[in-house]
């Protein structure tokens, strides 16, 4: 009897040693991660979009002749909140077009930027002040929650493709690779060109 019973509890912590590394838990937890994460870069991003008709609005007020850089701002934020993804169901389509209007409008905020740099009294407006220190800090939030996506995204591939827990998810789960968070085109040029100074 003692034998039975010590064989039983051998096996016993043998099968629950194998199916903590087999990746039943982590994998479904590395997807909510994930979904999470996203959750955050979609925040931020909404963040970001609200600061906007506000900044527009005090810029309006000291540089009115310059109405085709706040259109483009306008635009691009429209454009920016009608695209959504599901962090659900992550479609790399979808994801493209997300990233594309989030790119386009941080485009058209730097240009805004560059506007008001020709303007002193609006730099010296408070609301105005205020408004650039809140974008640039969610600028920052943006750029923090876009890394721990794209760890999150790292991690979950890893269970799912890798040894031994990538065998439970195709036994089990059948997850594919989600796509990583990248930039478009334009985007690419711009980053991989030296920016140029002129005095």
């Amino acid at each position: 009897m003692k034998k039975l019973s010590l064989r039983f509890g051998l096996a016993l912590v043998l099968l629950s040693t194998s199916l903590t590394s087999c990746g039943l838990q982590s994998i479904p937890q590395a997807k909510n991660g994930v979904e999470a994460s996203l959750a955050e870069v979609t925040n931020q991003y909404k963040r970001r979009s609200d600061l906007i008709p506000n900044l527009v609005n005090v810029v309006k007020g000291y540089a009115t002749h310059e109405q085709d850089t706040l259109t483009a701002v306008v635009e691009a934020r429209a454009k920016a909140t009608q695209v959504t993804v599901d962090a659900g169901s992550i479609a790399p389509e979808k994801l493209q077009q997300y990233m594309a209007a989030q790119g386009q409008l941080s485009q058209a905020l730097g240009r805004l930027m560059v506007v008001s740099e020709k303007y002193p009294d609006l730099k010296a407006n408070e609301n105005f002040k205020d408004l650039s220190v809140q974008l640039e800090g969610t600028e920052n939030r943006i750029t923090i929650a876009r890394q721990r996506y794209i760890e999150t995204i790292r991690v979950f591939n890893d269970l799912i493709t890798v040894p031994p827990t990538s065998f439970t998810n195709s036994l089990v789960y059948h997850h594919e690779k989600m796509p990583q968070w990248t930039v478009d085109e334009s985007e690419r040029k711009q980053i991989e060109s030296a920016p140029k100074v002129e005095f």
